[in-house]
């Protein structure tokens, strides 16, 4: 697997996970709504898929959102599946 640096990016109000190097391959993107966050949809370079960019994407924006005290919602597909599928994570969730 590739490591991913994923950084709050407030502006683009999405959370971008690039490789060491500084190539983007991945994005989290939301909307803000107070405290809670909708984390609307994910997207992997298709030259990174399968090498677990969007897993360590979505945990460490999660992390990050966990540590702003955010509550979460998750409208993507994919980041409910993974929260669906880790424990750990369902206590941040809430349903709109």
């Amino acid at each position: 697997m590739t490591d991913v640096v994923v950084t709050d990016v407030a502006d683009a109000h999405r959370f971008e996970g690039r490789s060491p190097d500084g190539a983007l391959l991945g994005v989290v993107a939301y909307e803000r709504r107070g405290d809670d966050v909708v984390l609307t949809h994910t997207e992997v370079d298709p030259d990174a898929e399968g090498h677990g960019i969007g897993t360590s994407l979505v945990r460490q924006t999660l992390d990050a959102l966990r540590a702003q005290g955010a509550r979460v919602v998750p409208q993507c597909p994919f980041v409910r599946s993974f929260v669906e599928s880790h424990d750990g994570y369902s206590d941040m969730l809430i349903d709109r």
